[in-house]
């Protein structure tokens, strides 16, 4: 790994996992997400990571959504934009696709490989339901696959590469570095990569140390010095993985998609109360915190003006 001077904070501002019945600060609407967004910037977030939402909480893959998002974002900051490409599992690849093709954003999500992506445990800690969407939203992750093809890779790769758009690699589990691997051997994925160590998900790698620090030795082992790592537990863990992993010389990445805690307990009342929290842990590691125009040397990201 590519050891960081600096490290770089993500902030995942809303995603599409998390429901509203779960908490009444998730981001919601496209004024809400720019909002935040802009919040955890000013914390200290170099990268905001975006989903989009209906009005109701429900995931969309509308890039007008992601428009009116976007363009708050970049009319008042300099931050890096990364578009997901993953939205939900219930999404088309071409609906999943449609927002970064439009956008054209300096960075997008790209999920490494087909998975059980589970997350309908919700459904046993909600007592009250806002939506009458939420309950069989959650409740199909148990019976259907998230799916992501090695055409589907490699058209995305060829499709968003095209105008510019480099990539954040959402490992989820071992072989999705080999499947990375895979690509950078064809060309595809070029250097310097960004890879996103994803545990605790249902289906993936356990949000274990131990599997965190078996990740970047096989990542070593594939890619030398041509990553850089970040990466981040689902729920309760998310804060400590972020720290181990500044610690062992990558970034962070936090916000209400990941996790909707502050601590044991407590509810985040907002994705910069957590950018504020893993700055000050990050900082006590005597590591300074990147600005986005170092992200994006560290990157090889295009610029915001291309």
């Amino acid at each position: 790994m590519r050891a960081a001077e600096r490290v770089i904070i993500t902030t995942a501002v809303t995603g599409s996992v998390n429901i509203p019945s779960q908490s009444p600060y998730l981001p919601l609407s496209a004024d809400e997400v720019a909002d935040a967004a802009l919040e955890a910037i000013e914390a200290g977030s170099a990268i905001v990571h975006l989903h989009a939402r209906e009005p109701d909480g429900r995931p969309t893959p509308d890039p007008d959504v992601f428009e009116k998002i976007v363009g708050r974002i970049t009319a008042e900051t300099d931050a890096v934009i990364n578009i997901t490409t993953g939205g939900a599992s219930s999404m088309t690849m071409d609906e999943r696709l449609a927002a970064a093709v439009r956008l054209r954003p300096e960075l997008a999500s790209l999920n490494m490989g087909s998975m059980n992506f589970v997350y309908s445990g919700i459904a046993e800690k909600v007592t009250e339901w806002k939506h009458e969407w939420e309950k069989p939203y959650v409740l199909n992750t148990y019976s259907h696959p998230f799916v992501n093809t090695f055409d589907a890779i490699e058209n995305t790769l060829r499709t968003l590469g095209a105008s510019g758009t480099r990539f954040e690699y959402e490992c989820y589990d071992i072989g999705h570095l080999y499947s990375l691997a895979y690509f950078v051997e064809k060309g595809l994925a070029k250097p310097p990569l960004l890879i996103q160590g994803v545990f605790g998900v249902l289906g993936g790698i356990g949000a274990d140390h131990a599997n965190l620090e078996h990740m970047v030795r096989i990542a070593d082992k594939l890619f030398g010095d041509d990553y850089q790592f970040s990466a981040f537990a689902a729920g309760r863990d998310q804060l400590r993985f972020g720290t181990h992993s500044a610690w062992l010389g990558g970034h962070v990445r936090v916000g209400l998609e990941d996790s909707l805690w502050i601590g044991k307990g407590r509810l985040a009342e907002s994705n910069a109360q957590q950018v504020r929290k893993i700055r000050a842990m990050v900082e006590d590691l005597g590591k300074p915190v990147a600005t986005p125009a170092e992200a994006r040397e560290m990157l090889a990201l295009r610029g915001k003006k291309a």
